[in-house]
C-alpha cells in the first residue's frame, strides 16, 4: 500500500485532483481497463508495451480509492480538493480497506494465500460486472452489498496480487504471467 500511496501522491503532484471530474461509472470502466489488461497479460504471457501486471494492480488500488472518494463526495465539475485533502481521503479509504481485509482474513483464515494471482484478476472482473449492474440499477440493490463494497473488494484483491508478486520476486521464483 505504501507503494500505491507514493504513486498516488506523485500523480497528485503532477496532475492535481483532476480525477474529481470522473463519475463513479467512469472509474468502474477505468478499473475494467486495468483488470482486462492484467488478464490479457496473464493469458498471453508477454507485454508489448513493456509494463507488467504489478503496476496495473497498483492502479486498481488507486482507482478503487478514488471511486470511494467519488461515491462519498460526488463528482465535481472541476478540481476542488487540495493535495492535502486528497491525501486525507486516500488514507481514510486505504485504512477502511485494510480494516476490511483484516476482518475477512480472520474469518477466511487467509485463504487468499492459497489462491492463484489469476484468480484475483477473475474476481476483480466479476466484481466489476457486478458494479456495472448495480450502476445500471441506479445504485440500488435488493440484497447485495453496494458499489462501495465492490470497490473495497477490488482494492483488497489487488493488494493480495501485489503481495504475492512481491513475494515471488523476493524468492527469485517465476511469477505467474
Amino acid at each position: 500500500m505504501a507503494g500505491c500511496r507514493d504513486i498516488f501522491y506523485k500523480k497528485l503532484h503532477d496532475y492535481g485532483a483532476a480525477w474529481r471530474i470522473l463519475r463513479p461509472s467512469s472509474l468502474t470502466d477505468q478499473i475494467y481497463i486495468k483488470a482486462s489488461r492484467i488478464r490479457s497479460l496473464e493469458v498471453k504471457g508477454e507485454s508489448w508495451v513493456g509494463e507488467g501486471i504489478f503496476p496495473e494492480f497498483q492502479a486498481i488500488v488507486n482507482y478503487g480509492i478514488v471511486g470511494l472518494v467519488q461515491l462519498e463526495l460526488g463528482y465535481a465539475e472541476q478540481e476542488d480538493l487540495t493535495a492535502d485533502e486528497a491525501m486525507e481521503y486516500y488514507d481514510k479509504y486505504a485504512h477502511t480497506a485494510l480494516e476490511l481485509m483484516l476482518r475477512k482474513n480472520h474469518d477466511y483464515n487467509e485463504a487468499w494465500r492459497s489462491m492463484r494471482i489469476s484468480s484475483y484478476t477473475d474476481l476483480i472482473l466479476m466484481k466489476l460486472n457486478r458494479t456495472k449492474q448495480i450502476e445500471g440499477n441506479d445504485g440500488k440493490t435488493l440484497i447485495s452489498e453496494g458499489i462501495d463494497a465492490n470497490y473495497l473488494d477490488m482494492i483488497n484483491y489487488s493488494v493480495f496480487g501485489l503481495i504475492k508478486l512481491t513475494e515471488q520476486a523476493e524468492q527469485g521464483g517465476a511469477t505467474e504471467a
